[in-house]
C-alpha cells in the first residue's frame, strides 16, 4: 500500500490530504512536496527529543517545505513563530473555528501546495475543503457550522448537525471522514457519502440519548462543579454531550470513566483548568486527569476539602490527602 492509499490519506484535486490529531502528527518524510497544516493545535505535553513538542519536530523537519500553518487554539507556543509570515495563529476567542481563517488571499499567498495535513474533526475537514476550493465555503454557512461545532456555542444547521453527529458516531472511521471531505468538495452533492453520514449519525444520536440518561446522575459539588461517575454505564454514550449537559448545571462538568476524569468548561468561561490543575498544556477549558487526582482537582475548583476527599474515598480513589492548610485549621 502506498502512502497516498493508506488509511487517513486521500488524493483529492491533485493534493494529498492527510488526517491527523495534534498529539500524533504524521512524519514529515511521509508528506509530499509543499505542505499546508490546518487546525492542528500545538501538542504541549508531547516533547520530542530536543524539540519542545511533536509539533515543533514536524515543523523543523518540514523546514522550507512548509507553505502555511493555520490554527486557532490557544497556545503559548504561538510566540515561537510570531515572526514567520507562513504562520497564522490566533485564539479560539478571536476565531472559534479554523475555516474562517482560510481565505482566498491566504490560499493565493501560499502558492502551490502538494499536501494538506488537517485535524480529523469537522473543523479540520471543513478547513481542508475550503482550501481545496480556493478559500470559498463548500456551502453557505459552513464556517458558521464549524464554529458552532468547535465552540458548542450558537446555532447549528441541520446538515451541520448531521455531519457532526456522524463524526462522533464513528470516531475511528477515517474512511468516513475522507468521504465527508469529498462530500464537502462536491458541495454536498454526493448521495453515497450522505448515506454513510446518515448511518453514522444514527449511532451518535443513540449515544446522545444514553448520555442524557446518565446526566440524571449529575451531583452538584460546591458552587462550580457538577460531577457524574459514568464508569458503570450500561451502553456506549457520547462523553462530549454528557459534559455539555453537565455545564448546564454548573460552570465546570466532571465525568469519571474508569481510571480517568474529564473536566470541561465553556470555552468563553475564562476558566483555565491547566493552571488550576498544574498541567503542562492543551486547551485551557478541557482537561483529562487520572482518577486518583479527582479530589485534588475538585479542591482546586473550590469544592470543600472534606466533600472532595470523601467522594474520592467512596469511589475507591483513595490517596493520601494533602496536609491541611492554615486556612483549614
Amino acid at each position: 500500500m502506498s502512502a497516498a492509499d493508506s488509511p487517513g490519506r486521500r488524493t483529492l484535486l491533485g493534493v494529498d490530504v492527510v488526517l491527523s490529531t495534534p498529539r500524533r502528527p504524521p512524519p514529515a518524510a511521509s508528506l509530499r512536496g509543499r505542505v499546508v497544516v490546518l487546525d492542528l493545535a500545538f501538542a504541549h505535553s508531547k516533547p520530542s527529543g530536543r524539540h519542545p513538542s511533536v509539533t515543533h519536530r514536524l515543523l523543523h523537519e518540514l523546514g522550507a517545505r512548509l507553505a502555511c500553518y493555520l490554527d486557532h487554539h490557544d497556545s503559548a507556543f504561538h510566540a515561537d513563530f510570531a515572526h514567520d509570515p507562513r504562520f497564522l495563529l490566533t485564539t479560539k476567542a478571536a476565531h472559534g473555528a479554523c475555516p474562517e481563517l482560510v481565505t482566498p488571499e491566504v490560499v493565493r499567498a501560499a502558492g502551490r501546495v502538494d499536501t494538506i495535513v488537517c485535524h480529523n474533526d469537522l473543523d479540520g475537514l471543513a478547513s481542508a475543503a475550503k482550501w481545496l476550493l480556493g478559500g470559498v465555503e463548500p456551502y453557505e454557512g459552513c464556517d458558521d457550522d464549524a464554529r458552532a461545532v468547535d465552540t458548542r456555542v450558537g446555532p447549528l444547521s441541520a446538515r451541520g448537525r448531521l455531519m457532526d453527529l456522524a463524526l462522533r458516531g464513528a470516531p475511528d472511521d477515517e474512511g468516513l471522514r475522507l468521504d465527508l471531505l469529498e462530500l464537502l468538495l462536491r458541495r454536498l452533492d454526493h448521495p453515497e457519502a450522505w448515506r454513510r453520514v446518515e448511518r453514522a449519525a444514527a449511532l451518535a444520536a443513540a449515544r446522545e440519548e444514553a448520555a442524557a440518561r446518565l446526566a440524571a446522575g449529575y451531583r452538584l459539588l460546591g458552587p462550580r462543579v457538577a460531577f457524574v461517575d459514568a464508569s458503570a454505564a450500561p451502553e456506549p454514550f457520547d462523553r462530549t454531550h454528557l459534559l455539555l449537559l453537565g455545564q448546564e448545571r454548573a460552570q465546570v462538568a466532571a465525568v469519571r470513566v474508569g481510571d480517568s476524569v474529564t473536566f470541561a468548561a465553556p470555552f468563553e468561561s475564562g476558566v483555565n483548568l491547566l493552571e488550576l490543575f498544574e498541567l503542562s498544556g492543551g486547551m485551557p477549558t478541557v482537561a483529562s486527569v487520572p482518577a486518583k487526582r479527582l479530589a485534588r482537582c475538585l479542591c482546586a475548583l473550590d469544592v470543600p476539602r472534606g466533600l472532595a476527599w470523601s467522594l474520592a474515598d467512596r469511589l475507591g480513589l483513595t490517596a493520601p490527602p494533602p496536609p491541611p492548610s492554615t486556612e483549614d485549621s
